[in-house]
């Protein structure tokens, strides 16, 4: 397996990091627009670099991408960059014939008369809308491979397969007890993501209304996260497992429900308020004349790289997967998470909780891929594959996760 990995952030560089103790594949490629980046993420490997090379390109030229797997003889490309430039690396992949894999799906757009009732264009829409063709092409898609979505999904089918006979809702429950030392705000992920997914308008699937979509924080509810973290209040978050997982298992309801704090959310609602959320450039003046820049990109530049900030971070994040239901005529509730400490992660690789929790999901995807314990070919989601070998695989990479009984 020859893999181009596109993104040399936090993400990126710890996906680099994590495979480079793995020997299922021959090369990684690690592209990125600023080619320090993606040459730092190498050049930090040290002696387990001699696989790994930096190259410099634009994930929005998807002729430069494809090129760029040509040239490497590159049959993988991993999407680390954010959900914006999913799509030309979407048809980068399908132009060059390689197996494509992103831990975020393409954008999803509001309804235009009734945004907080009924779904415009959905997560993910835009490259279901290609299944077809890339089922055809025998040809593989593996979208939402990230920790949320990506892990929450396969615990979402083990779930399914292993300890329910019939499910009621699945909920997908995201909190942590992160602190991070000097900043009052500083977010553990990109700004850019976060903000699309909490000002969105999140969406609920039930089986007899289909996909729906409702306020945004709307919900609220209390969660107790395990080993430790304890209590924290949730609220509904636009997410794409909610949009994945009614594909493949069978509930009555899905949600995402997103540990943000009220801090956290006031200060979101404040930058939709002021129009800083906003995507589209404004024409702003500088000392060389006006200037077209985004506001969303400017809120970004202002806060700090959430790769950097390991060192100044305490305390752990859990990603999970809570199920009620009924097995042999009994009801049942579980939760089935995965908890990264910070503390372990940057010992270990140097690299925060978030990113690394998050990174780990598509190299053990990848493994599986590269021995044929998963295979398929189309646009598929994690859950579409056998939950067992990921979860074992998971555990021998040396980050096990858990279960508890409600």
């Amino acid at each position: 397996m020859r893999v181009l990995l596109v993104g040399a952030g936090g993400v990126g560089t710890a996906v680099t990091r994590i495979a480079a103790r793995r020997s299922f594949f021959d090369a990684m490629v690690v592209a990125d627009y600023d080619p320090a980046r993606a040459e730092a993420a190498v050049a930090a490997l040290g002696g387990e670099g001699a696989r790994f090379r930096a190259e410099r390109v634009d994930a929005g030229d998807e002729e430069a991408v494809a090129e760029l797997l040509g040239r490497h003889d590159c049959d993988v490309l991993l999407n680390a960059t954010d959900p914006r430039f999913v799509m030309p690396l979407f048809r980068a992949a399908r132009r060059a014939g390689a197996t494509y894999l992103d831990m975020a799906m393409s954008l999803s757009h509001p309804h235009a008369e009734r945004p907080y009732e009924e779904c415009g264009v959905k997560l993910g829409d835009d490259q279901f809308a290609q299944a077809e063709e890339w089922e055809k092409a025998g040809a593989l898609a593996l979208v939402g491979m990230g920790v949320e979505p990506g892990m929450s999904d396969v615990f979402a089918r083990f779930a399914a397969d292993e300890l329910f006979d019939e499910i009621e809702e699945i909920g997908i429950r995201d909190g942590a007890n992160l602190t991070v030392d000097g900043y009052d705000f500083a977010p553990s992920f990109s700004i850019w993501t976060t903000i699309e997914e909490c000002l969105n308008p999140p969406v609920v699937y039930e089986a007899d209304r289909g996909w729906f979509t409702t306020e945004p924080f709307s919900e609220p509810e209390v969660f107790d996260f395990p080993e430790g973290i304890g209590p924290v209040e949730c609220v509904n978050v636009e997410h794409e497992e909610v949009l994945l997982v009614p594909r493949w298992v069978q509930a009555r309801r899905v949600t995402f429900k997103y540990g943000l704090g009220r801090e956290f959310i006031e200060t979101l609602k404040t930058l939709h308020l002021l129009g800083l959320d906003r995507t589209g450039p404004v024409t702003v003046p500088s000392a060389a004349g006006p200037v077209a820049v985004s506001p969303r990109d400017v809120v970004a530049a202002c806060l700090p790289d959430p790769a950097t900030l390991g060192e100044r971070m305490h305390g752990k994040t859990c990603a999970g997967t809570w199920v009620r239901g009924t097995k042999d005529g009994k009801p049942r509730e579980v939760y089935l998470y995965h908890v990264v400490d910070n503390q372990w992660s940057m010992a270990e690789y140097g690299s925060q909780a978030v990113v690394w929790q998050t990174a780990v999901n598509p190299v053990v995807a990848l493994e599986l891929l590269s021995t044929g314990a998963w295979s398929g070919s189309g646009v598929l989601g994690p859950e579409a594959f056998p939950a067992h070998p990921f979860l074992d695989l998971l555990t021998a990479y040396g980050s096990p996760w858990g279960m508890r009984e409600e």
